[in-house]
């Protein structure tokens, strides 16, 4: 179909939002942001942004601007919760190499500029109560305005208003981990993430831009804790969790100060992706738990995909119903992926983590490629091209 002239209300000024408006308005697309915060501020963490996610950016003219903001990744280490290394996985043996850590806030910074740029307004304040599908689907805001589109791209994630309305209500449930994050000032720039596996937790840390580093600590418990981003906890409860961890980690979490705290919990992947003239973008459709760093990067996938596949369709119905069926097996691979990539990092028996690290190691240094081969379906994916 004519992308051109399609008005667009786009719910959340976040990676995918943002990503999904530059996709369409460049195509001709009229698109407007609705985010509900009162202002775009400097929050989150750090990303990770993998090939997959970097093609999509390097298609929206960002590349470059992703390269001047991020550190370029070079490896991964996985190292026993002593410290000591058990594999290095080398980046740089990827078909495509682009792998970056950035912070979320330099990242949405990217996106926000380029909207400016475009001409695409963003307006901050709008939170949404009621979404509303049909012939002209629309929205409306907490005071009590309505806001009418030909294309309502729900891009709010985790806690979406339009996905109940499209799937009905769903229950996740807690998977018995919990993640702390932070950000930290460090003068360790090798350009590698590491990966600290220990009994029912891990810590995984990455050098950011400016001299920070990034760390996200996952520890197994029983009690449940609130799925919210900004729940703060006392970094000493991060530190006594690891306190039998080698020197690298206690070291680096002496540091910590401000400390983020959530619950991590395992939803579903949407049935639904779409009805009359509404589309669920990101975290909305899949959120998916942190073990594959690919919550942003399924987002940029999104985005471009949306605009594909409307590219291709003769109608907007079309269009949409062909942007599920491009991406909602990939999406759900991902999610499963994900979901069992924790025990991986977590054994406890003592002859069961030897054994699996024996095995890693010995990959690691009789067959490298074929440890970096298995994210070839991930990594290898080009949704602007493939």
């Amino acid at each position: 179909m004519d992308i051109k002239g399609l008005e667009c209300l786009i719910l959340g000024g976040g990676i995918g939002g943002l990503a999904a408006a530059l996709a369409l308005s460049a195509r001709g697309a009229r698109c407007r942001v609705l985010e509900q915060a009162p202002a775009l501020r400097e929050v989150g963490a750090g990303l990770q942004i993998s090939p997959n996610g970097f093609v999509v950016l390097e298609a929206l003219g960002l590349g470059e601007g992703l390269r001047q903001a991020s550190v370029q990744a070079k490896a991964v280490r996985l190292c026993d919760y002593s410290g000591r290394d058990v594999v290095r996985l080398d980046l740089d043996q990827l078909e495509r190499p682009w792998y970056f850590f950035v912070h979320r806030a330099e990242l949405l910074s990217l996106l926000v500029e380029a909207t400016a740029r475009m001409g695409i307004p963003i307006e901050t304040g709008r939170r949404i109560l009621k979404v509303r599908s049909g012939a002209r689907p629309s929205v409306e805001d907490q005071t009590g305005a309505v806001h009418a589109a030909d294309l309502i791209i729900a891009a709010d994630g985790l806690h979406s208003v339009a996905r109940p309305v499209l799937n009905g209500e769903a229950t996740p449930f807690f998977t018995g981990q919990v993640a702390w994050r932070a950000v930290i000032d460090s003068d360790s720039t090798a350009p590698e993430a590491q990966v600290f596996m220990g009994p029912k937790r891990h810590l995984v840390t990455y050098p950011l831009s400016r001299g920070r580093r990034n760390i996200v600590a996952v520890e197994e418990r029983r009690s449940w804790q609130a799925e919210s981003w900004s729940q703060t906890d006392d970094a000493e409860n991060l530190r006594k969790a690891f306190a039998d961890f080698g020197a690298p980690v206690r070291d680096m979490l002496a540091r910590v100060g401000p400390v983020n705290l959530w619950g991590l919990f395992r939803h579903p992947v949407a049935r639904t992706w779409h009805a009359d003239g509404v589309a669920l973008v990101g975290d909305a459709a899949h959120p998916t738990l942190p073990f594959l760093a690919q919550g942003a990067n399924m987002a940029l996938e999104d985005a471009w995909g949306l605009r594909r596949a409307l590219d291709d369709a003769s109608s907007l119905t079309g269009g949409l119903v062909a942007y599920q069926e491009l991406r909602q097996a990939r999406a759900e691979r991902i999610v499963s992926a994900a979901s069992r990539n924790a025990w991986k990092y977590h054994l406890s028996f003592p002859p069961l983590r030897m054994a699996a690290h024996f095995a890693l190691r010995l990959g690691g240094s009789v067959a490298p490629r074929r440890l970096t081969g298995q994210f070839d379906w991930l990594y290898g994916y080009d949704i602007t091209h493939d």
